[in-house]
């Protein structure tokens, strides 16, 4: 067993490219979506589509999004709204804000297209500097080292780097091996062979070492510490959340009001929301509610830092004479469902329907 060790000499950077490009070559994923026509506009959506998400669970979203949005001048003309009803499901909505605000500024400054060079990437919003490096490496083959959570896990097990691998020493050791093994040549199939090794093989807790091309390579397999790298931060209780959400109503008709562009479903269109039934029913004042509402069972929405137990409440009533927030819409519920609304939401109105 000859294991990698950093600093790293020439000859261990070459058989380790060497040992990934092959395995790619013959267990790399090769027929995902985004993989054909690799234009920097494709892989960048890909890119934020993929954060935090999985491969399965994204493919049928970005059809459908690149079905929608072809090119980047389309989706900077989009409207917001038709933007978010195409991420309605895959959660963290920041980062199709994101997305269709860096399209609008790169449709004006960059001429319909993304940033050819790695400062103008990273001046768009919702793009950071591992993301940036991704889409140039794989879309114009440049020599951009990246580091999403796929490859921060291989390298921190093949170097057996231990501790908070987000503090700034340990980014800076990461960063500058991720720079030191990023190859020249064939770079964009090198980028995604070692993001498929982190999401395939080197997994989180379902590790296959057997099946690693870099195996022979790896510290922390030669000690048998594996499950120890990355080290794992302790997990804090998720506090729950209660709250009432008023589904009001007329005919085929709903009340929805849409959400801050900030913070939670930022942008999007839900019911109103109370934090008690009684601010609910203060809410509507001069309006006969007596014995019209009807409260239902909740129903539980686990974010990434609290779980939230939305309680439907059902009224029934004509909508007021002047509805003046324009915040405030009533549409049919066939609109809301394929509009920017949340999932659970969505799930909610298909149970009324």
């Amino acid at each position: 067993m000859n294991l990698i060790e950093y600093p790293l000499t020439t000859k261990a950077i070459h058989d380790l490219q060497q040992r990934l490009l092959d395995w790619f070559d013959s267990h790399g994923r090769h027929d995902l979506p985004w993989q054909e026509n690799k234009t920097p506009y494709r892989v960048w959506v890909s890119e934020i589509m993929l954060q935090q998400t999985q491969v399965k669970t994204v493919i049928p979203y970005y059809l459908k999004f690149m079905t929608s949005f072809p090119t980047l001048r389309d989706l900077a003309n989009a409207e917001q709204d038709e933007v978010l009803s195409h991420w309605s499901g895959l959660g963290y909505y920041s980062r199709a804000r994101n997305l269709h605000k860096a399209a609008q500024i790169a449709h004006k400054e960059f001429n319909d297209d993304l940033p050819d060079n790695l400062e103008d990437m990273m001046s768009l919003p919702g793009i950071g500097r591992s993301t940036a490096g991704a889409i140039l490496a794989i879309s114009r083959k440049q020599r951009t080292p990246i580091q999403d959570g796929n490859v921060r896990r291989v390298l921190s097990r093949l170097f057996a780097i231990d501790g908070d691998l987000t503090k700034a020493d340990k980014q800076t050791l990461l960063w500058d091996i991720a720079t030191e093994l990023t190859p020249a040549d064939r770079v964009d199939q090198y980028t995604q062979a070692i993001m498929d090794l982190g999401a395939t093989v080197c997994t989180r807790s379902k590790f296959q070492c057997n099946l690693c091309p870099l195996m022979s390579l790896c510290n922390a397999y030669a000690t048998e510490r594996v499950a120890l790298f990355p080290e794992k931060k302790r997990k804090k209780s998720s506090p729950v959340k209660q709250q009432y959400f008023l589904f009001w109503f007329d005919d085929n008709e709903l009340q929805m009001t849409k959400r801050p562009s900030t913070g939670i479903w930022g942008g999007l269109w839900v019911p109103a929301v109370f934090d008690s039934l009684d601010a609910l029913q203060q809410s509507l004042v001069d309006i006969d509610w007596q014995s019209k509402l009807q409260v239902l069972d909740p129903h539980r929405h686990v974010f990434s830092h609290f779980k939230l137990d939305m309680i439907p409440v059902v009224f029934k009533h004509s909508k007021p004479n002047i509805v003046a927030e324009s915040a405030e819409q009533w549409q049919t519920t066939d609109h809301w469902l394929k509009a920017g609304v949340p999932a659970p939401i969505k799930q909610i109105i298909q149970q009324l329907d």
